[in-house]
């Protein structure tokens, strides 16, 4: 009897199997980049403590993937490209900490992009700035800013691009209004959009992350397509959390963390810049600066007042994309 209390003494002391799992839901433009990472930071986790990890994916529009999360979905970690949708997840989901971008370095964002235009080789309908989106017989591909961070930081660029130029708020709201009108098909999520761009030969031009700009010119070949930086565009910050609800009722809190920790590492920073992510770490950046060109950004905050307002103001149903895209 002794021998096997003894034993489920034992067995009870030993880590589940759950402890050596992670699931990152993240966006759907970082499929690359964690198929790269996840290896670097099992191999880093092994070496410290001795224990193999998996880490799984899932990848969506970030807005999809966060109502994923808050829906049941049991993510340990979000790796997400807009601030509210992890907001979403600690006000309503009760998820998270309110204060959760405190807790890791950048407002817990560790790398940046910001949107660029992806046009077919020699850039036929000569689309340069902001402006050249709006004329007649140019065709923009923007995915959907009701579910997409992508799509959700192409339409804000666009409005700061007009108040940058000395625009009032009627003139962006007519000037966005004009680029939605010349977007042909609304995809759930950038990936979606790069098919229907790439695959599908529909549109003139490509509203999208620098880093997915250069990663379809990459595979698919310089002498097809040509990224067209405009005159101005919008700082695009990529936080992400522990899942604390999740971590906790797993045990894998401080893998969670870890997790996390590394993507702020010299390793995860060089992932970073090689998938085209501007990483933090501003030696690691000047090292890849033959690819990350200086700009002129704005942020949410400097134009929007921050994602809350941008949120309430232009993207709630009812707010002004609604009304905007609904009067096309």
């Amino acid at each position: 009897m002794l021998r096997i209390l003894m034993g489920l003494l034992f067995l009870g002391a030993m880590p589940a199997t759950a402890e050596t799992s992670l699931l990152n839901v993240s966006y759907d433009v970082t499929r690359e980049f964690y198929k790269d990472y996840n290896p670097a930071f099992t191999a880093h986790w092994k070496s410290k403590t001795g224990e193999a990890v998996t880490v799984s994916q899932s990848h969506g529009g970030s807005s999809k993937q966060a109502r994923a999360v808050l829906d049941g979905l049991q993510a340990d970690v979000v790796t997400m490209n807009q601030a509210n949708d992890i907001d979403l997840l600690a006000e309503r989901g009760k998820l998270l900490p309110l204060d959760w971008a405190r807790r890791f370095p950048y407002g817990s964002a560790p790398f940046t992009s910001t949107t660029v235009f992806l046009v077919r080789r020699g850039n036929p309908k000569n689309i340069r700035d902001w402006n050249d989106l709006v004329r007649p017989g140019v065709a923009a591909i923007i995915p959907n800013p009701k579910l997409s961070g992508n799509g959700r930081y192409s339409y804000l660029a666009a409005w700061g691009y007009v108040i940058r130029k000395g625009g009032d708020e009627r003139a962006a709201q007519d000037f966005v209004g004009r680029l939605f009108r010349n977007v042909p098909v609304l995809d759930g999520g950038g990936r979606a959009a790069s098919t229907t761009f790439v695959q599908r030969g529909i549109g003139d031009a490509l509203l999208t992350f620098e880093n997915e700009a250069f990663l379809t010119q990459k595979e698919l070949g310089e002498d097809k397509f040509d990224v067209v930086y405009p005159s101005t565009s919008i700082l695009a910050e990529s936080p992400v959390s522990v899942v604390d609800k999740v971590a906790d009722k797993r045990g894998t809190r401080a893998l969670a963390t870890a997790y996390l920790e590394y993507l702020y590492s010299d390793e995860g920073q060089e992932i970073a810049a090689r998938h085209y992510f501007r990483p933090r770490n501003e030696s690691i950046l000047a090292r890849h600066r033959d690819r990350f060109r200086a700009l002129d950004l704005f942020t949410i905050d400097e134009i929007f007042g921050g994602w809350k307002q941008a949120q309430s103001r232009h993207f709630n149903d009812g707010a002004l994309f609604d009304q905007i895209y609904g009067v096309r």
